[in-house]
C-alpha cells in the first residue's frame, strides 16, 4: 500500500503517495508519536494489504465552509418522498408521520416539530436541536442572496426533518462497513443538495486538480488510494464531493470515510452519514467513556479493520481518514483552528462560505523507512512529512478563501483552479 498526505487518510504501499489537502482551519503542530498526519496529530496504524495490487496514499487539506463549521447537515431538495420497496443495499421504508413533507410554510414546518413532540414521536431534546438547526440553516442560505432561498430552505429542511423523524421511529444501525444508501431513498444526493446552497463556489478552489485525475486513473487500474487529511466539519464529505463532482465524479461518489461513532449516533447527523461509504470505528479518545462498553468497542473496531483489509484486498478503493480522531474547532481568542473535545448533540453553527480542497504528491513510507535506522523513527519522520504537506496546502487554501487572494494564492506546489466555471 502507498501513502499520500491528505488530511483524511494514510496508508503504506510499494509506491510513493500523493498528498491531499482540505482547508478550513490551519492544522496544529504534529506530535512526535503520530504515524499519519492530519490536523491533530496522533498515532495511526498504517493499514497493510496482502493483495498484489498497490495502495497509494495521499495527503489532503481541506478549507471548509467558514471557520465556524459549515453545516454538517445538508439535504436534498430534489429527493422528495422516498419510493417504496428496497434494492441495492437499501432498507425498506416504514410507515411514519408525513408532517414535515406536507408542510407548505415555515410556520407549518416549525409547528410540525411541536406537533410531533406532543404526539410522543419526537423527544424534546431532539426537537430543540431541530428547531435550532432550522434557524441556523435558514440564516446561512439567506446569506447567499439566492432569490429562491425561501423555497430552498423549506424544501431541504422538510426532507431533513422527515429523515430525522424516521430514524427516531426506526433507528438505523450502521455495520462496520456501511455502503451509502441510494435506494429507495437517495441519502447521498440528500446530503449533497442540502450542503450545496451553503457553498460559495465563487470563492471556492481546488488545488492540484491534475493529481485528482491521476488518482482516478490509478483507481481504474486497480490501485488503492489512501488520503490523510485534516477534518473541520461534519459537512466535509459533502464539500469534498461538491468540489469534485464536475471533474472527478467517480472519486467523489466512491470515497470511503473512516467515521467515529459520533456521526453515526447523533440523531441530527445520522441521515447525512447514511449517504456516505463508511468504515465505522470507535475513537481511542472515547474508548473508556463507558467502562462496560470497552470490550464491545474493541470487538467492533476489530471487525472494522477486517472489513478494511477485505476492501483493500479487492483493489480500486479510495479511503479517507483524519488521524486526529476528531474535528477542529476555532480557538475563541486567536480564531485559529485546532482539535478539541465536544459532546454528542453539540450546536450546529452554519454559514454560507467558500471552501478549499487540495491534494499533494504522494509520500513513500518505504523510501522514508529505508533512510531511517529504526521503525519508530521512520513512523515519526513519515508523520512529519505528511503533516508538513497538509500544512503547506492548508496555508495556500486559507490565503485563497479566507485571505480573499483567490487564484493568485497559487504557488509552485499548489495550483488552484475553479473547475465548475
Amino acid at each position: 500500500m502507498s501513502t499520500l498526505p491528505l488530511p483524511f487518510f494514510s496508508g503504506t504501499s510499494t509506491r510513493a503517495p500523493f498528498s491531499f489537502s482540505l482547508k478550513s482551519s490551519p492544522p496544529s503542530a504534529a506530535s512526535s508519536s503520530s504515524s499519519s498526519s492530519l490536523v491533530p496529530f496522533q498515532r495511526v496504524e498504517l493499514f497493510r494489504s496482502t493483495s498484489t495490487r498497490t495502495t497509494r496514499s495521499f495527503s489532503c487539506v481541506f478549507y471548509s465552509l467558514k471557520a465556524k463549521a459549515m453545516a454538517e447537515l445538508v439535504q436534498d431538495k430534489e429527493s422528495g418522498v422516498a419510493a417504496t420497496g428496497s434494492s441495492g443495499g437499501g432498507r425498506p421504508e416504514v410507515e411514519h408521520s408525513r408532517t414535515f413533507l406536507e408542510a407548505r410554510s415555515e410556520q407549518e414546518l416549525l409547528s410540525g416539530i411541536r406537533k410531533e413532540v406532543e404526539a410522543g414521536r419526537l423527544p424534546p431534546n431532539i426537537a430543540a436541536g431541530m428547531e435550532e438547526l432550522y434557524q441556523n440553516y435558514r440564516n446561512a442560505v439567506f446569506q447567499s442572496g439566492d432569490p429562491s432561498a425561501v423555497e430552498i430552505v423549506l424544501s431541504n429542511m422538510a426532507v431533513a426533518f422527515d429523515r430525522m423523524l424516521l430514524d427516531v421511529e426506526d433507528p438505523f444501525v450502521f455495520e462496520p462497513y456501511h455502503k451509502a444508501l441510494r435506494e429507495p431513498f437517495d441519502y447521498y444526493m440528500f446530503g449533497q443538495n442540502y450542503i450545496r446552497p451553503l457553498t460559495d463556489f465563487r470563492n471556492s478552489y481546488v488545488g492540484n486538480l491534475s493529481l485528482f485525475y491521476e488518482i482516478e486513473e490509478k483507481l481504474k487500474q486497480g490501485h488503492n488510494v489512501v488520503l490523510i487529511s485534516n477534518h473541520q466539519t461534519e459537512a466535509d464529505p459533502a464539500i469534498i464531493t461538491l468540489l469534485l463532482e464536475k471533474t472527478n465524479p467517480h472519486v467523489a461518489e466512491n470515497m470511503i470515510y473512516v467515521a467515529g461513532d459520533r456521526v453515526i449516533t447523533d440523531p441530527l447527523c445520522k441521515p447525512f452519514s447514511m449517504g456516505r461509504n463508511l468504515i465505522c470505528v470507535y475513537s481511542k479518545k472515547h474508548m473508556y467513556d463507558v467502562p462496560e462498553l470497552v470490550e464491545m468497542k474493541r470487538k467492533a473496531n476489530t471487525q472494522s479493520l477486517k472489513q478494511m483489509a477485505l476492501l483493500l484486498r479487492g483493489g480500486s478503493k479510495i479511503v479517507w481518514i483524519a488521524p486526529s480522531g476528531g474535528r477542529d474547532r476555532p480557538d475563541p481568542l486567536t480564531e485559529e483552528w485546532y482539535p478539541v473535545e465536544k459532546q454528542i448533540g453539540e450546536r450546529r453553527n452554519i454559514s454560507f462560505h467558500g471552501a478549499g480542497l487540495s491534494v499533494a504528491p504522494k509520500i513513500s513510507f518505504q523510501e522514508i523507512a529505508a533512510a531511517c535506522e529504526k521503525s519508530e523513527e521512520a513512523k515519526d519522520v513519515y508523520s512529519q512529512a505528511l503533516y508538513k504537506s497538509v500544512t503547506k496546502q492548508y496555508n495556500v487554501l486559507k490565503s485563497a478563501v479566507h485571505g480573499k487572494q483567490g487564484l493568485e494564492a497559487s504557488t509552485a506546489g499548489v495550483s488552484l483552479s475553479q473547475p465548475w466555471n
